[in-house]
């Protein structure tokens, strides 16, 4: 064990002096725009709070934890240092001084730097890992005390590469090509952090002052402001590809389809950008750079032409390019409106088909709405065209699909919620000074009086959480599902000298005087839960405003559903009991919560195996437990069953060992806010940006949606019992009210 260490030692040489690069400096412009942030968080936000030697603290405190969360980089001595300034920062942001953020970012850059260029020297050279040694490594910086010396450094890092190797090895990787595969991408982690500038150092330091305040407060720099109204309107101006980093190189994802790019057939998924001109204007090398600013030379007005030099396809060799160009012109992200499907449900040899809308976002294009552009692009536009199609599908009922829509407009929340219930109030909302307002109101009748069901999940959250919870007050509809997010605040995006500021300003409250703030939206008809509550939604975030409640406002709730959930509740609860699509997603969400990661993880290559042999072996009894239930063809051994199951695992970012799954916060990273608008808006996760990073997907058959998706399934059971204890057919119900979308 003590040759391995001192081998790993002698094969690095520590030395910052090494690996030093010209430090990120501030620039003369961000004092000013600090003083302004500073001022409109503390004049504006919904929380009031004293700038102080307090708030000073924990702003030291949130910075450091934003700048290196895993504990892997600064030294003690380095946070000893940082302390200098723990009583100071709410001083020096009255002065605008931003110089702490700045000092404290140069020294992770240059931590980071020289660390992942140690990893590389070692991964490059002879060195040999001991796979047999009983050691252990604790990777969650929550459970671990910074590192005192450069030697405990090294020797957690020598444990970190160990770990990344056993995992790759674990999951079919030769030896030679996971050394390739870690180089690779600390190699890319070294790109990305020299191209970090003073932009972004000012945006994370501002941030970290912001999200004191709340979660969903922060700064966006003029690099970032644009993507935020892409992601509200769904639409561009670009040629309609989805690129991310590769290596050095911008590499094209996925072509949109119905772009520019795809109409003109000749750029392709796998294609390497290699430079962009505009017009007849000298082509830009853009090997290097960082891929918002390749973004930003693609993008560009309609009709405009740009020029693309490229290497083809899967080829790496610049050597042989051709030079593209495209017009550019507005790109529909339809793939992220609304959608609809039709699902078949049986039930005591009675056929009903049931419409989907599946909803992942509440999106406006508030700048065609505002110029009158009739074709505007919104969520209820789309739904509302979508019920009339439903309705000459001529289907029984609806569900309305909210799973994993993270919210977006306030407007666009009342306006749906219009669509399915008469003229009443919607939400309520309270601000800083606690005035309440009730404008948010339905307007018109119902475009849709059938049978209907909600569906959420941990992840809807804000706008999915009004909508929800107005339908839910009034006995419209049937929620089903888990508990939602609980982001009960509203708010809004200013603009600021340089970049804008989005900042909570008040809180929104159903009918019923209740806030989903902290709580969310609790469904009538409980389902599994692919996310656990105690590690996703509004309360485990920091600095969440509380749960409270005002007085309700008079509304006229409907005699609807409420009546037969009872009933309703049974049926579901005997159904589940017995279905093998449905039990099979129970035992598998329990096994999951069974096996626990544990605190320190094995770096013993066998016991790592044997675990991840159980893992397997567990999930394969499970499947083939289902597959007996349901008379299907059992799988013959594991083999068979992976053979059959092959997919993403192949991803080479993808570990598919059972002991390291990774919890829900770290497959969604965290509820993002998205929407640039002075209007009223609410948190929204989206997807990447078309003509921006992100990541393709490949398309799949349609498959047995109980296999599939069997909360779906369920769902459309529970609303196929509704439909006949009601004794209503959707199909007399009405579907046409066209001024619901035009106000």
């Amino acid at each position: 064990m003590l040759r391995a260490i001192l081998a790993f030692v002698l094969t690095v040489s520590f030395s910052l002096t090494a690996v030093a690069i010209a430090p990120i400096e501030k620039q003369s412009d961000q004092t000013a725009l600090y003083r302004e942030i500073l001022d409109r968080l503390a004049t504006r936000h919904y929380r009031g709070q004293d700038i102080n030697d307090e708030l000073s603290q924990r702003y030291l405190s949130n910075y450091i934890e934003m700048l290196d969360p895993m504990k892997s980089y600064f030294l003690q001595s380095d946070i000893e240092e940082f302390n200098q300034w723990s009583t100071k920062l709410d001083d020096l942001a009255r002065r605008g001084d931003v110089t702490p953020g700045f000092v404290m970012f140069n020294r992770l850059r240059d931590r980071l730097l020289e660390q992942l260029k140690a990893n590389i020297e070692l991964l490059e050279s002879d060195y040999e890992f001991d796979y047999s040694v009983d050691e252990t490594i604790v990777l969650d910086g929550e459970e671990r005390q910074w590192l005192q010396s450069a030697s405990e450094q090294r020797d957690y890092w020598r444990k970190r590469i160990k770990d990344s190797m056993i995992r790759l090895l674990l999951n079919d990787k030769e030896p030679v090509k996971a050394r390739e595969l870690l180089i690779k991408r600390f190699t890319n982690q070294i790109t990305q952090m020299e191209q970090r500038d003073s932009q972004d150092v000012f945006q994370l330091y501002a941030n970290a002052l912001a999200t004191l305040y709340d979660p969903h407060t922060s700064y966006f720099s003029p690099r970032t402001t644009e993507n935020f109204q892409i992601n509200m309107s769904l639409s561009l101006e670009g040629i309609g590809a989805e690129l991310r980093t590769v290596d050095e190189y911008t590499k094209v994802a996925r072509v949109i389809p119905g772009g520019p790019a795809d109409m003109q057939g000749i750029l392709k998924a796998s294609d390497k950008i290699i430079a962009v001109g505009q017009g007849e204007e000298e082509l830009v090398d853009v090997i290097g750079w960082r891929i918002d600013d390749v973004v930003r030379l693609i993008r560009g007005a309609k009709d405009t032409v740009v020029r693309l030099e490229l290497i083809e396809g899967g080829s790496d060799s610049a050597d042989s390019t051709k030079i593209i160009a495209i017009v550019r012109d507005k790109v529909k992200l339809e793939e992220k409106s609304a959608q609809s499907k039709i699902i078949n449900i049986n039930q005591n040899g009675v056929d009903l088909k049931l419409g989907v809308i599946d909803i992942p976002a509440f999106y406006m294009d508030f700048d065609a709405y505002r110029k009158r552009d009739p074709e505007y692009k919104s969520t209820t536009r789309d739904v509302y065209k979508l019920l009339g199609e439903l309705r000459e599908e001529q289907v029984d009922g609806i569900v309305l699909d909210l799973r994993n829509n993270g919210g977006g407009s306030l407007h666009e929340a009342t306006m749906l919620t219009d669509l399915f219930i008469d003229t009443g109030p919607v939400v309520q909302i309270r601000n800083a000074y606690q005035q309440v307002s009730r404008d948010q109101r339905a307007m018109m009748r119902a475009a849709y009086n059938g049978p209907l069901l909600v569906l959420i999940n941990r992840l809807s959250a804000s706008a999915s959480e009004i909508f929800a919870g107005a339908l839910q007050d009034y006995g419209r509809a049937v929620v089903v599902g888990s508990q939602s997010f609980g982001k009960g605040t509203v708010q809004d995006v200013t603009g600021l000298s340089s970049g804008q500021l989005k900042l909570t300003v008040s809180k929104f409250y159903r009918v019923s005087g209740d806030s989903t703030q902290h709580r969310g939206v609790v469904p009538d008809i409980e389902l599994p839960s692919l996310y656990d509550k105690a590690e996703v939604g509004e309360s485990q975030q920091d600095n969440a405003l509380p749960w409270d409640n005002i007085h309700s406002v008079p509304f006229k709730p409907m005699p609807g559903v409420k009546q037969y959930f009872a009933a309703l509740t049974a049926e579901h609860e005997r159904r589940i009991a017995s279905d093998p699509d449905f039990v099979h997603l129970v035992n598998t969400l329990e096994l999951s919560n069974s096996w626990d990661a544990e605190q320190a993880v094995s770096l013993n290559i066998e016991k790592r195996r044997a675990r991840s042999r159980d893992w397997d072996k567990q999930r394969f009894l499970l499947e083939n437990k289902r597959r007996k239930l349901k008379g299907l063809e059992l799988y013959a051994d594991q083999k068979a069953w992976k053979s059959d199951n092959k997919g993403a695992e192949d991803d080479d970012e993808t570990l598919a060992e059972g002991d390291d799954k990774t919890n829900a916060e770290d497959k969604i990273e965290s509820i993002v806010d998205k929407a640039p608008s002075t209007e009223s808006l609410i948190d929204s996760e989206n997807d990447s940006l078309a003509d921006g990073e992100a990541k393709a997907e490949d398309d799949k058959e349609e498959e047995d949606i109980a296999e599939t998706d069997p909360i779906l399934q369920e769902a459309g059971h529970i609303l196929a019992d509704q439909i006949r204890l009601q004794a209503k057919p959707a199909s007399k119900h009405m579907l046409v009210h066209s001024e619901k979308v035009e106000k």
